[in-house]
């Protein structure tokens, strides 16, 4: 039986010319290459997303046409250049060439589009994106992350679940499931955030949320992480890897449902 194809590289030039605007959903991933921690490898935001690109692929309904574009390992992570390993692109330059590559997508016929992102320091990047997409091209251009998907329930402490953004228990969970080769678990410790103590400390001001502040990862904790990694399980990553894909192909079909003459003006 012939292999499935989902991603772009895969098909010829002349089956372009044949795509359905609102059957055929590009998937732009974008990822980083960045400081993760003394247990984590700077390609931990990448590694995670090829396993969720895959997880998907292996769940994926017959039915949903999706084109996944190469992944986008070097994103913006000047937040982490304290620590060596990181590779950064200024924002500028990540909004021209991604929008660029958004723009080469709508030339092949192709009108949908899921940025999905696994590297928290991307997002306001996504939202400019999206929004050049919508005017220069008219698509229908979604921004998401694989943590906007949740996580099983009960699965993670609560105080995991509101600090552990960067190398704690979710994503060392998702690395001893994916890559556990990488992983050195006698580095692994509980990294305490330092947005506790903001909680504690301010009426409003916040690391993150409404009414937040600019940060760098060590100001989070000294060791540029947080979350508690020392309780990390290969189990709760995949777990949590099919949960959070199972989110994303719901996202497919939402945006396989929504017809382009009706959503967009």
């Amino acid at each position: 039986m012939a292999k499935r194809r989902v991603w772009w590289g895969d098909y010829r030039t002349t089956e372009y010319a044949s795509i359905d605007a609102e059957e055929t959903i590009a998937v732009l991933p974008v990822a980083a290459i960045e400081q993760h921690g003394p247990h984590l490898p700077v390609s931990t935001d990448t590694s995670i997303m090829m396993g969720m690109l895959e997880t998907v692929i292996a769940r994926l309904p017959d039915d949903l046409d999706i084109r996944i574009l190469p992944v986008q390992s070097v994103g913006k992570s000047n937040e982490h250049l304290h620590a060596p390993g990181t590779l950064t692109l200024p924002a500028t330059t990540l909004v021209d060439a991604w929008t660029e590559l958004g723009l080469s997508i709508a030339r092949a016929g192709v009108r949908k589009l899921i940025i999905v992102n696994s590297h928290g320091g991307n997002e306001e990047i996504m939202g400019i994106i999206s929004r050049e997409l919508r005017v220069r091209a008219k698509m229908l251009s979604v921004k998401t992350s694989w943590q906007r998907f949740g996580r099983p329930a009960g699965m993670y402490t609560e105080l995991e679940d509101r600090h552990g953004i960067h190398g704690g228990d979710v994503e060392t969970s998702l690395m001893l499931h994916f890559r556990p080769d990488l992983v050195d678990m006698s580095k692994a410790d509980n990294f305490v955030s330092n947005v506790g103590r903001a909680e504690k400390e301010f009426a409003l001001l916040r690391h993150t949320g409404t009414h937040a502040f600019a940060w760098i990862a060590s100001d989070l904790n000294p060791n540029g992480v947080v979350g508690d990694a020392s309780i990390a399980t290969a189990e709760k990553g995949r777990l949590t890897a099919e949960h959070q894909a199972d989110g994303f192909i719901s996202l497919v079909k939402d945006v396989r449902k929504a017809k382009l003459s009706e959503w967009l003006s």
